[in-house]
């Protein structure tokens, strides 16, 4: 029987981690599909407090896990697979194993839906990114791309544009889903460049570990043709991880975990922290803090 389950081993489960084992409540980390989070897949990270030089993102997560780890913190690899929650003890099932658990934090965070190219897959923290306010500033005065037709790509364009010499907007239709308001914005704004109706086919040069350009196909002429940049960043939404929660936790109707009073859910003793629950900021900070109040939330609540 454990006092405290984290699942997910990102900037939010392991700042909740690092506060429950702090509190002797000895948690167990379960770490998920993509162990650290989202902050592996970048490179230098220069917005999280205390680092004026920046740090690596897979140094920051490795950090926060050892700071974890030194309090008495417990680690397992592996996915969650199935959870009951309907009884105490809440039961989680991971890689064959069962954990018991007085308490639950989910911290699984959300998966950055990408292209599926594999020069894509390559170049993630060299060039490709999937958030502009974490990368942005390395793009000062350098033509960039970012792919979309929502919110997220129009509102990541406009705010591109404080480094960006040029912002080409690559959406496979001419229509965008994007609300008028962003999309006056985006077309007003003389950094900002339209190119439409085209899909993303390649992007080089992985051997060079850096972009500098990307293949496009004309989704009606089927012509090719290929726009210099040196970046492009993938606006296309994300996936919450809460398959597993369907029908279990009140979730929006994207699938993000609803919360109340601080991380609570609608399952007493059950918390949520991170992207999992946050749609709107999305930043390792961010996440830390909810973390925070997870772990706070989880140790009042077996207190009382």
């Amino acid at each position: 029987m454990h006092k405290v389950v984290i699942i997910g081993s990102g900037c939010a489960g392991l700042t909740a981690a690092i506060y429950a084992a702090r509190a002797n409540l000895k948690p167990v980390i379960i770490d998920g599909h993509e162990p650290g989070g989202q902050l592996t897949l970048t490179t230098m990270v220069e917005n999280f407090p205390g680092f004026p030089d920046g740090i690596l993102g897979p140094e920051l997560v490795e950090a926060m896990r050892k700071q974890a780890q030194r309090f008495g913190a417990h680690f397992y690899s592996g996915a969650v697979t199935a959870v009951e929650l309907k009884n105490r003890p809440f039961k989680i099932e991971a890689h064959k194993e069962t954990f018991e658990a007085e308490t639950l934090i989910v911290a699984a965070g959300a998966t950055a839906r990408l292209l599926g190219l594999e020069s894509e897959r390559q170049l993630i923290g060299h060039g490709v990114s999937t958030c502009a306010t974490c990368d942005g500033y390395f793009f000062r005065d350098k033509d960039i791309a970012v792919v979309g037709g929502g919110d997220t790509a129009i509102e990541e364009a406009n705010f591109l544009t404080r480094f960006a010499r040029k912002v080409s907007i690559l959406h496979r239709r001419k229509d965008f889903r994007a609300s008028k308001i962003m999309l006056d914005r985006a077309r007003a704004n003389p950094k900002i460049h339209f190119v439409t109706p085209v899909t993303v086919e390649d992007i080089s040069d992985p051997a060079k570990h850096n972009v500098e350009a990307v293949t496009l196909r004309n989704t009606e002429t089927e012509e090719k043709s290929v726009l210099p940049v040196s970046g492009i960043f993938i606006g296309i939404g994300h996936e919450p991880n809460t398959k597993i929660f369907r029908g279990i936790l009140d979730m929006d109707e994207s699938g993000y975990l609803k919360t109340h009073q601080g991380s609570r859910t609608n399952i007493e003793g059950v918390f949520a922290a991170g992207d999992v629950q946050d749609k709107v900021y999305r930043q390792a900070v961010t996440a830390a803090g909810s973390g925070c109040m997870a772990a706070l939330d989880a140790e009042k609540f077996l207190e009382a």
